[in-house]
């Protein structure tokens, strides 16, 4: 399994971090970083916390993924942390038949570039599974998600590695999945059900959706929505639905640099900030970067409608 994943937001990710939690560590890592000298998996073998790791790796097939050239960070899981699952979810995720779902867990461990504690600021950073994880530093400590760094910098030949005290769990949802479970829109699920794109937004993507609200579309005249119903108007309301759908995963802060994107529409349309919020086209966004399996939500205040051709 390749780890081929579009960084964006490198530069400037990283700046400064308490030492705090560095030096109680430090003594520690002493003793493994002397006994190891190999990849990222060698080790992990070698430091003998992290075997139910290993062992996912080696059931998810990412070994040789993590012995290549990199760097990449890893936020390792010690055994200890997978004993905090339920042990039938461990059991369940060890089968041949949900290689894949483990592989998503596990990438989503991984950042593509290497980071050192000392350059660690809170923001969010990208992974190798596409959704990004958000790195809280407070109080001398450092938080991935829910999950504690408890030791840092145990370098390898390929990048390193930081020891976090819980397994990270990304979204196991789709985008369509993720809206429906969101409870408000029910109304952009059902157009989207209306046009037949519901199939082409489960797929592969990665897609980024400006997802307008239930009550983003009762903002619109009772008699458009119904005429959007219409099966003569279905090619009217594809193109309007589309025109709400990004390929690739734009998240806020790169939204709020100002861009002009194409949509699947086809018709471009123009996100930038506006007064310290995100706005794309008319419409403000009012909650951002809801990470999916294949792609971003981004909610809406007001329905999108491209220009006319």
């Amino acid at each position: 399994m390749k780890l081929g994943v579009a960084i964006t937001l490198v530069a400037g990710l990283f700046g400064g971090v308490a030492s705090a939690q560095c030096q109680s560590a430090k003594h520690e890592q002493t003793a493994l970083m002397g006994m190891v000298g190999g990849d990222i998996v060698d080790t992990a073998i070698a430091a003998g916390d992290f075997k139910t790791l290993v062992a996912a790796v080696q059931a998810a097939g990412l070994v040789e993924t993590l012995k290549g050239k990199g760097p990449f960070t890893v936020f390792a899981p010690t055994d200890a942390a997978f004993a905090k699952l339920p042990k039938e979810t461990l059991e369940s995720l060890l089968k041949p038949e949900n290689k894949a779902r483990l592989a998503a867990i596990l990438t989503y461990h991984v950042v593509p570039m290497e980071v050192m504690a000392k350059d660690v600021k809170t923001m969010p950073a990208p992974t190798a599974n596409g959704q990004r994880i958000n790195i809280t530093v407070k109080d001398g400590k450092v938080m991935v998600d829910n999950a504690l760094v408890t030791k840092t910098d145990i370098k390898t030949t390929n990048g390193v590695i930081h020891v976090i005290d819980t397994v990270l769990i990304p979204s196991d949802k789709n985008l369509v999945e993720t809206a429906i479970a969101a409870g408000k829109f029910k109304t952009l699920a059902m157009l989207l059900d209306k046009a037949g794109l519901v199939g082409a937004l489960q797929g592969e993507g990665p897609f980024t959706v400006f997802a307008p609200t239930d009550d983003a579309f009762a903002k619109l005249p009772k008699e458009t929505l119904d005429s959007l119903l219409l099966t003569e108007n279905k090619d009217q309301l594809t193109a309007i639905l589309t025109y709400h759908v990004v390929k690739g995963r734009v998240f806020s802060d790169a939204a709020a640099k100002g861009a002009t994107v194409a949509t699947l529409n086809g018709a471009k349309v123009e996100t930038k900030s506006d007064k310290g919020k995100v706005r794309v086209g008319g419409a403000e966004v009012i909650a951002a970067d809801i990470d999916a399996t294949n792609g971003v939500i981004h909610v809406i205040d007001t329905v999108l409608l491209p220009p006319a051709k």
